[in-house]
């Protein structure tokens, strides 16, 4: 499966119609990229290469993995390719560059919980644009890009002698070596190591360029995730690889967790007493808070070690980097460490040397200031979970960090302050769960972990909602009052009479999180979710808008884990799908009967056409596709479709009669992937590509077009933020109002 390169985003929405393509399954070309939101997720790590100054690229947990593009300062999306069915490969446990082919780059990918946990070695030749090889190496370890320690690092190593030669540090399973570029593994058995109590397993795996004989490097360091007291934690070979001795004296009251060797010959070591990112709650014996470490210096030709720890500070530290020009300009950052940082929130400390650890200067309580970029959401949140630092090999004054939102990045360390800037452009590492176009409005998104926001351009930061929630799981906007919207997150409810440019709480909100519903005059309301004993429950307030709302259980659906709709037109009517049964309310809400029965296994995301009462449909995956027009009470499944996971519609075509409907699915015969139907689907027409599969629809498992600008549209991903589609050939046009 190649993944091709994304392609550069577009400047503005399109408004102008497109002629129709009857043929059903042939491809229109549609340009994708990210909604531009600003970052927000956890940025694993960050790798320079070696072969060309400037050239960078970032790991993210979630999101895949990225290059950097200096000249366009922007980062491009390498993982757009991924399909649904190897949605996990977009939490990359490991990167490596080939110090000797500057094109050549490697991902370690996977995660436990999707895609069967399978885990992969995938290998580019092209700086990423495509992967030319995947080696599935499940059956010889499996990789946690989103587990503890994801931070540390690397654990993937191409040799400087050889660029057949890999050496792969496993969570669970101890070290590997490939000798054919990846095409296969087989452990390393001289390391005695394979889990750890944390079960992060070796932390990093670093290969000193000077020891090249042979043809291949001869030093080895591997970190082990663990306390000295459970074990060795840092390991050494000098004749690659065929024996490995602990490392005498090496620190044992905390964990490796980064690496850096520096050209005169001192390997400088991150430690904390935990894997990181943040504590760890598990059972773990020693417990495991992050909330102390040191810094180390070990002098590779004596065995000598010397502790290099900032003024003696005893946080965690994770982040290291060498100045390629000068040995002794060394960089590290804290991890996990709640600080007062420019009078932000609590963060991350950074210290910077100029004499190989002697002396540190803090560079945050120097001066500290931050460059938002236009993004909203950032703005009061501090730099945190640094997990790596890493000097600019094109200007050794630049320095940047990951945060646990995003990439920061100063263009001179020794500044008083040194400005942060939030260096996010392309890299849009969110996970939506809502959004909804507004005909004649904005385009209205939720986002887990930090609220949403209010966009009125598909290319520019967005303001985000005010009163902010945090993470935010649901939002409704009424069907025939559209100026009316409801938000919910964690604790706290918010309504709004202008399509969200202004908030107000509601009162007495029961339960917390879960999903809301509108009826069609914005009167009604449901709130869905999980009581603290993980009962579903949905209750309607009809007096939502009062000082003291009233909450009244909904009858019909005690023990429903449903997500319901309001009808768009007329108010008293609600549906709803659960596991196969079709539950719709002719009063408001206020209680639901059965009307129908599907198949189960369907989406809870029951979609209803705008403009039209009794007009829904119920995307069942594997079931394919059901529409009722007579409000719910009988169903028909549409012929065409095999497979559906998500629904929606938007804005009518030029001379169609009908919204366009958009689904993440199937047609007979054709590839999973974007459709779209201007005939109220009764032919298809893919609009993505495989280079343009993000995933599938991840967690937020919606598709929607939008309401303004005929064939936009729009759908949920992982870890990649919300992606959109745009017909290539249309004109450029004006963003929505």
């Amino acid at each position: 499966m190649p993944l091709l390169r994304t392609m550069t985003s577009w400047r503005s929405l399109f408004a102008t119609a497109l002629a129709m393509l009857a043929l059903s399954g042939q491809a229109e070309s549609y340009r994708w990229d990210s909604l531009a939101i600003g970052g927000g997720g956890y940025v694993a790590a960050l790798v320079t290469s070696k072969t060309e100054r400037g050239l960078i690229y970032a790991r993210t947990d979630v999101g895949g993995a990225y290059r950097w593009e200096a000249t366009k300062r922007r980062w491009v999306s390498l993982m757009d390719g991924v399909s649904e069915a190897d949605v996990g490969w977009l939490s990359v446990d490991a990167l490596a560059l080939d110090p000797q082919h500057g094109d050549v780059l490697y991902l370690l990918a996977g995660v436990p919980y999707f895609s069967e946990g399978r885990t992969v070695v995938m290998r580019s030749t092209d700086r990423g644009a495509t992967f030319s090889r995947i080696t599935d190496v499940s059956h010889l370890l499996r990789a946690n890009g989103n587990g503890m320690g994801r931070g540390n690092g690397e654990r993937l190593q191409v040799d400087p002698g050889d660029s057949k030669v890999l050496y792969l540090g496993s969570r669970a399973n101890g070290l590997f070596k490939s000798t054919d570029a990846g095409v296969s593994f087989s452990r390393v058995e001289a390391l005695p190591v394979t889990t750890t109590p944390n079960e992060t397993g070796l932390s990093f795996v670093l290969i000193d360029p000077t020891s090249v004989a042979r043809g291949v490097a001869q030093r080895l360091f591997v970190g082990v995730s663990r306390f000295g007291s459970v074990g060795p934690n840092l390991y050494r070979s000098d004749d690659a690889g065929a024996t490995f001795q602990p490392v005498p004296g090496a620190p044992s009251g905390h964990m490796p967790q980064r690496a850096a060797l520096a050209a005169d010959g001192q390997l400088y070591i991150t430690f904390g007493n935990g894997a990181g990112p943040h504590g760890d709650w598990k059972q773990l014996t020693p417990p495991e808070p992050q909330t102390s470490g040191q810094v180390w210096k070990y002098d590779v030709a004596s065995g000598r070690w010397t502790d290099v720890t900032p003024g003696g500070l005893d946080k965690p530290f994770s982040g290291v980097s060498v100045d390629p020009g000068n040995p002794k300009r060394v960089v590290v950052s804290t991890i996990n460490t709640w600080m007062p940082q420019g009078g932000r929130n609590g963060g991350d400390r950074f210290f910077l040397t100029t004499d190989g650890g002697g002396h540190w200067t803090d560079v945050v309580a120097r001066g500290f200031a931050m460059d938002t970029r236009g993004v909203s959401w950032v703005a009061g949140y501090a730099i945190h979970w640094a997990g790596a630092i890493e000097f600019d090999t094109a200007d050794p004054r630049a320095v940047w960090v990951t945060s646990g939102n995003g990439v920061f990045r100063t263009d001179d360390i020794d500044a008083t302050p040194a400005t942060w800037r939030f260096m996010v452009d392309g890299l849009e590492e969110t996970v939506p769960n809502v959004a909804i176009s507004v005909p004649g409005g904005p385009l209205l998104s939720a986002i887990a972990d930090f609220d949403g926001f209010r966009h009125h351009r598909l290319d520019a930061y967005a303001p985000i909602h005010e009163p902010r929630i945090g993470s935010t799981t649901g939002l409704a906007v009424a069907g025939s009052r559209t100026a009316v919207v409801v938000r919910v997150g964690e604790k706290k409810m918010y309504r709004s009479t202008d399509t969200g440019r202004t908030w107000v709480e509601v009162a007495g909100m029961q339960g917390s999180s879960g999903t809301v519903a509108l009826s069609a005059d914005g009167v009604s309301l449901l709130h869905s979710f999980r009581a603290s004993d993980g009962r579903p429950v949905t209750v309607r307030s009809a007096d939502f808008s009062q000082a003291q709302p009233t909450w009244v259980p909904v009858r019909g659906l005690e023990g429903a884990a449903v997500r319901p709709v309001g009808d768009p037109v007329n108010p008293a009517r609600f549906y709803a799908y659960d596991a196969g049964t079709v539950r719709v309310s002719t009063d408001g809400g206020a209680s639901f009967v059965t009307t129908a029965r599907l198949p189960a296994g369907g989406s809870p995301l029951v979609r209803v056409a705008p403009g039209r009462e009794g007009d829904v449909w119920v995307p069942l995956k594997d079931g394919g596709l059901a529409r009722s027009t007579d409000a719910g009470r009988s169903f028909k499944t549409l012929a065409a479709i095999d497979r559906c996971g998500a629904v929606g519609f938007g804005k009518a075509m030029a001379g169609a009669s009908y919204p366009t409907v958009f689904i993440w699915g199937a047609p007979k015969g054709e590839p999973l992937g974007v459709y779209r139907s201007t005939d109220a689907g009764a032919t298809w027409l893919r609009i993505n590509d495989d280079a343009h599969q993000f995933g599938g629809p991840g967690n937020g498992q919606f598709v929607t077009g939008d309401m303004n600008a005929e064939g936009v549209v729009y759908m949920s991903t992982v870890g990649r933020g919300i992606v959109y589609g745009v017909p290539a050939d249309g004109p450029d046009a004006r963003s929505p109002p």
